[in-house]
């Protein structure tokens, strides 16, 4: 058991070691999220993932699939600010981009969205914008009609089985989101998670709930970076031999 954990650990030491020496030490996530994820399909022997990139944000700057895009993957980036939005699609042609938000066929098509004056914590939560507004320094710049889509609807339009990786920051609906998810029917390999509430002061609130309900639909925690959790597909895990 203890070779195994070794051995998990000396590959990844040495798929960065091989990522440094080969051009300048980059990630572009948040807190290196995309070098654990590269690792992890690279272990899997998935070389060129497609993934589901929920709140997509900015091409590049603290995304969890601009490393993945430079490797040569696509999928389908969602973004419902329009400008940020814009700037998605102009900077990343091979990826389909989506101007809608997420929720559920109960929700209503066109709910309001709350930008607000940082761009990154716009939401449909009317409950988190009033939050960032009067504890955390924000401003509610101006609330417009967006429409959503499931997160099933998305994957049944934009890829032929599944995506391999799911990346969710959508400031307070990412439980909602994955509790939408038919894990019977799309099962990716990897999850990239905002398990941690935001605050300006980083004293914000571990979600528990999301880290425990992954785990009853059978992924584990492969890491966890404080701001956000990488999930792992057990079943999938457990073909490659290699237990932890």
């Amino acid at each position: 058991m203890h070779i195994k954990k070794f051995l998990i650990l000396k590959n990844y030491i040495d798929f960065v070691k091989s990522k440094f020496n080969k051009r300048p030490f980059v990630s572009y996530s948040q807190c290196g999220e995309d070098l654990i994820v590269c690792y992890i399909f690279q272990y899997l022997g998935i070389k060129k993932p497609t993934y589901l990139d929920i709140g997509a944000h900015h091409p590049f700057h603290t995304s969890n699939t601009a490393l993945l895009y430079k490797n040569g993957s696509s999928g389908v980036c969602v973004e419902p600010y329009p400008t940020l939005f814009k700037y998605i699609k102009k900077k990343r042609k091979r990826d389909i981009c989506l101007n809608v938000g997420v929720g559920t066929d109960s929700e209503k098509k066109m709910p309001d969205f709350y930008m607000m004056s940082s761009k990154g914590l716009s939401t449909f939560s009317k409950s988190e914008a009033e939050r960032f507004s009067k504890e955390e320094g924000q401003m509610i710049t101006a609330i417009i009609k967006i429409p959503i889509l499931s997160i099933n609807k998305i994957i049944s339009d934009n890829f032929k089985e599944k995506p391999n990786f799911i990346s969710i920051d959508i400031e307070g609906m990412d439980f909602k989101v994955l509790n939408d998810l038919d894990f019977n029917k799309y099962r990716p390999e990897v999850f990239c998670v905002e398990t941690l509430t935001y605050t300006r002061y980083s004293k914000g609130q571990k979600l528990n709930n999301i880290i425990e309900f992954m785990k009853e639909k059978n992924y584990f925690v492969y890491a966890d970076t404080y701001m956000n959790t990488i999930f792992v597909d057990n079943i999938f895990w457990s073909k490659t031999n290699l237990c932890i």
